[in-house]
């Protein structure tokens, strides 16, 4: 019996979010262990973010969270994984989904149902939740995408698809969410978005938020610790400022600092700056008032950007429109009378939102489609009279997903499949000459869907090369790409001028449009928007902002600082500071 006085008992402290202790995991058939002894704590209304390159096995880390490892992807498991108290090798994938929420990279295939409503139902339905219409509704209105209950899936734009996504996952109420690249294939102003939701679910709503991310701007931004992986184990796990100050432990993983850091660090700032405001901050008294030169890109060439194009046509749409037919028979239109000249010599950026056309006017240009109206020519043929199999000897296509390029059992095979069919005389050699340029040959035997994002974008890009195309199209070349696979393609990209007339990115990557694009086409609505250059581009903010567009970090910098002509990179921007100033980074 309890007195007046009596205090109730204080409830016990509740366990961290996760905690790992000695984990190794070996997948079947691989001669080594993928996670290594792996010892981590995560605690309780934490936003972390996962770093690390291609093969540091962050995904599969993340896998244990939810029980995906050792229960769908099985192996030799040692160790403990242990969520909100809850043993993973005991628990079952589908116990653990009401304690854990994963978002995929590839989001979409998430989504299994035709209506919002429905998609986000989904979960608490089949689990035989009574308040399922409740929780539905509460995570629509988290997201701010109640509007979008009743629409289909396959009617969203990428941005609402990953937050329809999100908010499926935030109806079976988890303690912690994980989203696997959760700015790949979007935007950048959507992109922003997600991180920003994704904040307030951690900042308002307590949920604990692990990203697996290899944008470090967004990570310095908006994480609160940073864990770092190398080899199938934890380097260190430290709060975001601390990472942020180790730039060189990141750069030496794969990891370059974000602009901001970088720059901040040049001047010796410490701590670094974590966004544009603090960078700025850092550097507005060391600015000069002229820079040293003209603008010159990090090799201390001319960017081709300032470099004269050639009059010499290799492809012109003329007057296009084209669309698609919805479920209910109207005509939705993708392209709306677009006409463009695309010239030799010319690294062109296709640029715009999810939904802006860019795919289309690729498919239109490759033959794959033809318009409704107007005309598309490639090398002066009209696409309209040849097959797509006959149009491949002038155009290519990478598509975004490497995946579907590869259709033989080996790398070599699916390179000498065009030159071999079509009889080209010397195919052999040519075909052993690409894979060398590619940087491929000790792993010409491979099956392409076996490799590492980076090798499988490098494998494409021979696909493509053994076509000997006078137009190269390549669909998102950087998307999930660790900085430094995304600095091979970028390189292997810059080397294309000896092959290709003329090359055309479909890219939401600003710092591949600042650093490689000669010139930047701007879809909107199905219309140009703008055609310039990226130096341009980016100081016209009426037009970033409505085409959703964010400049690279050190343009932002630059943009607040008022520097003319505008530094596109951090080393264009560093131009403008006195080089006593620019001390060692730490």
């Amino acid at each position: 019996m309890t007195t007046p006085d009596a205090q109730p008992a204080p409830e016990a402290p509740r366990p961290p979010a996760i905690v790992v202790k000695d984990l190794s995991f070996r997948y079947p058939g691989t001669d080594r262990d993928t996670l290594r002894n792996v010892d981590l704590t995560i605690e309780r209304g934490d936003f972390v973010a996962v770093v690390g390159g291609n093969g540091s096995a962050k995904t599969t880390l993340c896998k244990t969270f939810n029980g995906l490892v050792p229960h769908y992807w099985n192996g030799d498991f040692a160790g403990s994984v242990h969520v909100d108290g809850v043993d993973t090798w005991e628990s079952s994938v589908a116990e653990l989904s009401s304690h854990v929420g994963y978002v995929y990279q590839d989001f979409q295939n998430q989504l299994v149902r035709p209506t919002v409503r429905d998609e986000v139902a989904f979960g608490p339905l089949n689990f035989g939740h009574a308040d399922y219409r409740e929780r539905t509704e509460e995570a629509l209105a988290q997201l701010g995408i109640s509007h979008l209950r009743e629409k289909f899936v396959w009617q969203l734009s990428g941005g609402q698809a990953h937050l329809v996504a999100l908010a499926a996952v935030l109806a079976l109420r988890p303690e912690v969410i994980v989203v696997d690249e959760p700015v790949a294939e979007l935007d950048p102003a959507r992109a922003r978005e997600i991180y920003l939701r994704l904040r307030d679910l951690n900042e308002r709503h307590g949920i604990t938020v692990i990203t697996i991310e290899h944008h470090a701007e967004f990570i310095a931004e908006f994480a609160r610790t940073v864990v770092l992986m190398a080899d199938g184990a934890p380097v260190w796990h430290l709060p975001v400022q601390e990472a942020m100050n180790r730039h060189a432990d990141l750069a030496a993983h794969g990891i370059p600092a974000p602009d901001v850091v970088a720059l901040s660090a040049a001047v010796g700032a410490d701590p670094v700056a974590l966004d544009v405001a603090g960078a700025v901050g850092a550097l507005r008294k060391h600015v000069r008032t002229a820079p040293r030169g003209e603008m010159k890109g990090a090799d201390g060439e001319q960017r081709p950007a300032e470099l004269a194009p050639s009059t010499e046509v290799v492809a012109a749409v003329e007057g296009v429109t084209h669309g698609y037919r919805s479920v209910g028979g109207e005509l939705s239109t993708v392209l709306d009378d677009l006409s463009l000249k695309l010239h030799a010599g010319e690294r062109i950026a296709l640029v715009g939102t999810n939904g802006a056309g860019k795919t289309t006017l690729m498919k239109l240009l490759t033959g794959l489609i033809v318009p409704r109206q107007g005309t598309v020519t490639v090398s002066g043929i009209d696409t309209r009279s040849r097959s797509a199999a006959r149009m491949a000897d002038h155009v290519s296509y990478l598509y975004q997903h490497p995946q579907q390029m590869f259709l033989k059992d080996s790398v070599r095979e699916d390179i000498a499949l065009f030159p071999r069919g079509r009889q080209v005389p010397d195919a052999e050699q040519i075909v052993e000459r690409i894979i060398a340029d590619v940087g491929l040959t000790k792993l010409a035997e491979r099956d392409g869907r076996t490799l590492s994002g980076g090798q499988q974008r490098r494998a494409t890009l021979g696909i493509g090369l053994a076509m000997r195309p006078s137009l190269l199209l390549l669909d998102e070349p950087t998307s999930s790409l660790d900085i430094r696979s995304r600095g091979d393609v970028t390189a292997m990209l810059e080397a294309l001028s000896d092959t290709v007339r003329c090359a055309l990115v479909a890219t939401h990557d600003m710092e591949l449009v600042a650093t490689w694009a000669s010139r930047v086409i701007v879809l909107d609505q199905g219309r140009v928007l703008a055609d310039t250059t990226p130096r341009e581009l980016f100081t016209r903010s009426e037009t970033t902002g409505q085409a959703r567009l964010i400049p690279p970090q050190a343009a932002r910098v630059a943009l607040d600082l008022g520097l003319e002509p505008l530094p596109l990179t951090a080393a264009e921007l560093m131009a403008w500071l006195p080089p006593e100033t620019l001390g060692e980074e730490r």
